[in-house]
């Protein structure tokens, strides 16, 4: 009798590896990682603790660098922007909860990022079809850098949102930081100075942050507009190209 050919050692691990490193094993870890993230913000609130509860012994530069990174980490669980902002500025003042809450809009941005790219590109790339879909996609994919400026500078599309939006185009890495970056300037300031201004809410400084909150939500609202109705339209319809004329039997023979 033939001996029985052995399996090669490993095969087992090896398709194993392979099953939970698929596209749709790797979405749905970062489904359960966001649910987790998410019921975990609910559960503790940690805005509430960066808020009012951060320890008054924790001063300086290493403060303002440990509120940036529970900001970063805050951020990618989808904890409010706008809640954390004013709490840097409250805590920190205008100069250092600035710097504080733009490394931390950064970082967290990137966390989402990675996370993105990483778990669920693969994945949802095939899914990205119909008119605003496929469109949103192009424009982050062609002009990667002009498109999250925009985005970051005109509030309205949430900022979790944007992160993995962008994660699944096909925008690199560099575009999408540096416009994070310098698009969340200046509405990241506004809150940080409306909450450092907090206790004197007639101070021109106060007044000032947020008519321009006011008004940058605004301006979101009727871009936002105009891009919708702009992808509701109908494409234009091009005329066919008349095809040539057959070639006539005289012709030819001439």
């Amino acid at each position: 009798m033939l001996a029985p050919v052995p399996r090669p050692p490993g095969s087992l691990a090896v398709r194993c590896s392979r099953a939970l490193l698929s596209p749709r094993s790797r979405l749905s870890m970062l489904a359960l990682l966001l649910l987790s993230a998410a019921a975990l913000v609910v559960l503790y609130e940690p805005q509430r603790l960066l808020a009012t509860g951060w320890p008054p012994q924790t001063s300086g530069a290493g403060a303002v660098l440990l509120f940036g990174l529970a900001y970063g980490v805050c951020t990618a669980a989808f904890v409010p922007r706008p809640v954390l902002n004013l709490a840097a500025g409250a805590l920190f003042g205008s100069a250092a909860g600035l710097t504080a809450a733009l490394a931390g809009t950064v970082l967290g941005a990137g966390i989402a990022f990675t996370l993105g790219r990483l778990l669920g590109q693969d994945a949802l790339r095939p899914m990205v079809r119909g008119r605003w879909l496929t469109a949103a996609d192009g424009q982050l994919s062609r002009h990667g850098f002009r498109s999250m400026l925009a985005i970051r500078l005109f509030p309205g599309v949430p900022f979790a949102a944007a992160n993995y939006c962008a994660a699944v185009s096909r925008m690199g890495y560099v575009p999408f930081l540096v416009a994070t970056g310098l698009g969340s300037v200046p509405n990241t300031a506004a809150y940080v100075v409306a909450g450092a201004q907090a206790g004197e809410p007639g101070s021109p400084a106060f007044l000032f942050s947020a008519g321009f909150i006011v008004l940058s939500g605004l301006a979101a609202a009727v871009v936002a507009w105009r891009k919708r109705h702009g992808l509701r339209a109908p494409a234009p319809v091009t005329a066919p190209e008349p095809e040539p004329e057959p070639e006539t039997a005289v012709g030819a023979a001439r």
